[in-house]
């Protein structure tokens, strides 16, 4: 579990768990240790019957800057076994259904996690990027694979070669998101429709999520190695040094010799 607790609520209710993101005043930059904790908390929720579903939340100004650089910097992810990688598989191969609320920016990893959610509601505030190749990275989280399976070629083209964000009603058009609602009311929709799927057959809930997602699991996991491997390559190249480099200085990087 993550030894700074409070920068991951997790709290269960009538077969909801509901997992909010509370690192506020970092963006709800995702650390190794809150990584962990995710993992953790996906694992043991995939067990038994008393969680059927789970909800994951941020705040109602951000839901997630994507990884704490510094922290990403100290500790990058060495192995498969590395927080991050435990997560991205949990979550890519969770068997009951996973709502997202998402309020602000969600950067990087805090766009990609999505599309491996089943239900995800936006507030209007919503922007999703996915800035890897500003970074001198590739993707991650098999959104090399997802991203044009949901977005089709050119518009995920456009989302991972640019990097820019693409806001909630055009993430509604692509069918990344279910609906867009006031910022004040995203949770609040996310926990309703939760609180529907809690009171249905979970057996129902999991042979329904498993064949809808029949084919496509062990591509995501095949995917998420490959840019594992890539990505762990990149984060040691000029570019991705240049990029750190000029982001921890507040400067624009230069990449005219990467």
């Amino acid at each position: 579990m993550s030894d700074t607790p409070n920068d991951i609520l997790v709290h269960t209710e009538a077969g909801v768990t509901t997992i909010t993101l509370n690192r506020v005043d970092k963006k709800n930059s995702l650390t190794r240790a809150m990584y962990a904790t995710l993992a953790d908390t996906f694992e043991a929720a995939a067990q038994g019957t008393e969680v059927r579903v789970v909800v994951l939340q941020g705040d109602l100004a951000i839901f997630s800057a994507g990884n704490d650089i510094g922290d990403f910097l100290q500790q990058p992810p060495a192995s498969e076994d590395s927080p991050v990688f435990r997560f991205l598989r949990a979550i890519a191969t969770f068997p009951k259904p996973v709502v997202a609320a998402v309020c602000g920016p969600a950067v990087g990893i805090g766009t990609t996690l999505l599309f491996h959610c089943d239900l995800v509601y936006a507030g209007d505030n919503a922007a999703f990027s996915m800035p890897f190749v500003n970074l001198g990275l590739c993707p991650e989280a098999a959104s090399s694979l997802l991203v044009p399976q949901m977005l089709g070629y050119h518009r995920a083209a456009e989302a991972l070669l640019l990097g820019e964000p693409f806001m909630a009603e055009a993430a509604l058009e692509v069918g990344l998101v279910n609906r867009v609602v006031p910022p004040t009311e995203c949770n609040a929709v996310a926990q309703a429709q939760a609180k529907k799927l809690a009171a249905k057959p979970l057996s129902a809930l999991i042979e329904t999520k498993r064949l809808l997602k029949k084919g496509q699991t062990a591509p995501v996991l095949e995917r998420m190695a490959e840019e594992g491997e890539s990505f762990g390559r990149m984060l040691r190249e000029p570019a991705a040094r240049e990029a750190f480099t000029a982001f921890m200085a507040k400067r624009k990087p230069d990449f005219s010799n990467c």
